[in-house]
């Protein structure tokens, strides 16, 4: 079976001394360790999973947040990301998925 996607890890917002940007997140991705390795994942897919209540309009019990790769940051091969809607603090150290779609190969 071939892998669809990636694991990744939240980081944070991206942020100077004074001021941080909610709307963008800082992402390390599993086996990625230098800014050239980012180019790859640049434009692909990136989902936070996170576990809610059941309810009866949501019977499965997750919640889903999609995102893009924006840009790199940094030289160690962390990227930029931008979800739908803005993640919350809680999902600082929280998995994620770096799906390896679309493709530009």
């Amino acid at each position: 079976m071939e892998k669809i996607y990636s694991k990744g890890v939240v980081l944070g917002y991206r942020r100077s001394q004074a001021t941080q940007y909610p709307n963008i997140s800082l992402l390390k991705i599993e086996g990625v360790v230098s800014r050239e390795d980012t180019t790859f994942y640049l434009g692909k897919s990136v989902c936070l999973i996170e576990k809610v209540t059941k309810t009866a309009e949501n019977p499965s019990g997750h919640k889903i947040t999609w995102g893009k790769v924006c840009k790199s940051h940094g030289s160690s091969g962390v990227v930029q990301a931008r979800f739908k809607r803005n993640l919350p603090p809680k999902a600082f150290g929280a998995p994620i998925r770096v799906f390896l779609y679309p493709s530009s190969i």
